[in-house]
């Protein structure tokens, strides 16, 4: 390779990023947009993929800074059917594909989100999609700039999968919702940036939560020792408990960088994995 190659392979890397067009979790937080609900844009090695786009997730990408053009985009990942999730599927798969007049792009679901009588992906927007393909426990998706893996499926109400993406330089790990169960520490393991839904401050005594609670986090992320933690999704619980602060102070009981994410976080990817010096 030659040092101009490198040079551009490294420039290439610095422009990577994961935007969090929302961080709403729960339904009130989500109904209220006390906090906004549009999920996650990656982009890795010049491919741009949309996560989870919630409710308002079309306006969260036009109206960002600078703005983020759903046509650019290369495709979209859904964790699982809930429409604080999947909400805006259908209006980004339009958009995605100039309103089908341009058939592209891919979209990765679980098996459910497409199952009648109620799937959320709608039929005719399937039609306007290059590729679909199902999420499934244990599966990997090979794409020109990353691998994504979907590890194990997570104990929630519908059919649920965690992301990892594989990129020359590291990996992120996405924890989407899920009750704790110890297997998801194993599952996650040598993950450089993880990335956690954390709903709830702590569990209700009376009621199942199939979310985790900050304590919960706290336990995955000492038993995975990330370069970096990020929290997200949040309910009214966290809100309340100023989420700032609780990274703030869990980074300097742990010595791991804790972030709490806000609307409009962008996270440069390189750099956090590979920081200079």
């Amino acid at each position: 390779m030659t040092i101009q190659m490198k040079k551009n392979k490294v420039e290439k890397q610095k422009r990577d990023f994961l935007k969090f067009l929302g961080t709403a979790g729960a339904r009130f937080v989500v109904s209220r947009q006390l906090r906004a609900s549009g999920g996650l844009w990656l982009s890795a090695g010049g491919e741009e993929v949309l996560i989870d786009p919630g409710p308002g997730a079309l306006v969260r990408c036009l109206s960002s800074r600078p703005a983020l053009d759903p046509f650019t985009l290369n495709g979209v990942i859904l964790t699982h059917r809930h429409l604080d999730h999947s909400n805006d599927i259908n209006v980004i798969i339009e958009a995605m594909t100039n309103g089908g007049r341009n058939r592209k792009g891919f979209l990765y679901a679980p098996r459910d989100a497409f199952a009648l009588p109620d799937p959320v992906v709608q039929i005719y927007a399937r039609a306007f999609l290059e590729t679909i393909d199902y999420l499934e426990e244990g599966k990997s998706i090979h794409r020109p700039s990353f691998t994504l893996d979907t590890p194990v499926r997570h104990q929630h109400p519908v059919e649920t999968y965690g992301l990892r993406f594989f990129l020359p330089y590291g990996n992120i790990a996405l924890i989407t919702d899920t009750a704790f169960f110890p297997g998801l520490i194993d599952h996650y393991r040598g993950s450089d940036i993880l990335i956690l839904n954390v709903v709830i401050f702590q569990d209700h005594v009376d009621n199942k939560i199939y979310h985790l609670n900050f304590k919960q986090a706290v336990e995955i992320i000492k038993g995975i020792g990330p370069k970096a933690a990020v929290l997200t999704h949040f309910g009214m619980t966290m809100l309340q408990q100023k989420p700032y602060l609780l990274a703030q102070n869990l980074q300097e009981k742990l010595g791991i960088k804790v972030i709490a994410a806000s609307d409009g976080l962008t996270l440069p990817l390189e750099s956090l994995i590979m920081p200079a010096g």
